[in-house]
């Protein structure tokens, strides 16, 4: 599972000009889902990404968590996180989940983080999605749970 973090001061997503997610202040997070990803590895990725400190504290140190700033979720699939561009000029995605499946768990990972105290707020899955953020810092963040773990 791969996720990009991205600190927001605002992101939202659109579908057929409907938004279907904003947030204020906190994460944007695309959520790529690979073929060897299960309900495990969903749930460590959802505390990792609840426990992470990437916003600034009084010192102006990056040191706080999204709870600690009250801080809101908008969780983006992103089956293109799994782009393998090794041969050729034409990415392959035979790495990442697809279907009904990874629907299943991008939709589990988004129940986790709530179940942590935390407001998600979602693109639809496998739609064409419009999204638009501020990145604060910037900071950027990538978390792959075949590195983590």
């Amino acid at each position: 599972m791969r996720l990009v973090v991205q600190r927001v001061t605002e992101a939202s997503c659109t579908v057929d000009d409907q938004i279907t997610g904003k947030i204020g202040r906190g994460y944007m997070v695309l959520v790529g889902l690979g073929l060897t990803d299960k309900e495990e590895t969903v749930e460590k990725m959802a505390v990792k990404l609840s426990k992470l400190r990437i916003f600034d504290d009084e010192n102006g140190k990056i040191n706080r968590s999204i709870h600690d700033v009250d801080g809101k979720i908008l969780s983006i699939s992103q089956f293109t996180l799994y782009a393998d561009a090794k041969k050729g000029n034409r990415p392959s995605f035979t790495d990442a989940l697809g279907g009904d499946r990874a629907k299943e768990l991008y939709l589990y990972f988004n129940e986790c983080l709530r179940n942590l105290s935390l407001e998600v707020e979602e693109g639809i899955f496998g739609a064409d999605m419009k999204i638009a953020l501020v990145n604060d810092g910037p900071v950027t963040v990538i978390l792959d749970s075949e590195v983590l773990w």
